[in-house]
């Protein structure tokens, strides 16, 4: 079921150095990491779905695929070229990042539950503490970009405006774990096994 106007934005350009590999191309579970995100987003209720690309040059199926090509100054430029290119008529976005593959599809549909309800910034939390993916109403785009900067994405913003940001519970829907290293892979399907025992 998709939320007309909540669009979806995957970012994906990095270059996976401490990996070895760009991370949108690395399996898991028999599937492409950034496959696996623009799923999470579809199936979360985002469309259009916005994939960003950099070190990778991949076809997506199912999104949107915007190259950034200054992805090796980090996520900021990711971010801006990926806010950028979300179509006018979505009035938020929800942003996912391609090496966090155990978040689930039902912490997307509570982000986008809690812009329906009236939140401008809605931030997945688990344990308490804010994590990805983050919702941002379209009114902030502008605000988001000027502050993304170097290797950080919409931090600086959310922690700039702290009375903007609606925290959602999401512990029950996924695990924030992200993907750094091969051996990652090994701890993120032992921690998946677990969250759906």
């Amino acid at each position: 079921m998709t939320a007309p106007g909540v669009a979806g934005l995957l970012l994906a350009a990095g270059g996976g150095r401490r990996f070895g590999a760009p991370k949108a191309l690395v399996e898991y579970a028999g599937e492409r990491l950034a496959d696996r995100g623009v799923r999470l987003l579809r199936d979360g209720g985002c469309d259009p779905v916005v994939v960003v690309l950099g070190a990778a040059r991949a076809g997506v199926p199912g999104a949107l695929a915007v190259h950034n090509p200054d992805w090796a100054t980090g996520m900021g430029s990711s971010l801006r070229a990926g806010l950028s290119a979300v179509p006018r008529e979505a009035g938020a976005v929800v942003i996912a990042l391609v090496d966090q593959p155990l978040i689930r599809p039902e912490a997307v549909r509570r982000l986008v539950a809690a812009y329906r309800a009236g939140a401008a910034v809605a931030v997945a939390s688990y344990g308490g503490a804010p994590r990805n993916p983050v919702l941002i109403a379209r009114e902030h785009f502008h605000s988001v970009r000027a502050l993304a900067e170097g290797d950080v994405g919409a931090r600086p913003f959310l922690r700039a405006h702290p009375e903007l940001v609606t925290m959602v519970p999401c512990d029950d829907a996924g695990d924030p774990a992200d993907v750094d290293t091969p051996g990652d892979l090994d701890t993120l399907g032992d921690l998946d096994a677990l969250g759906r025992s």
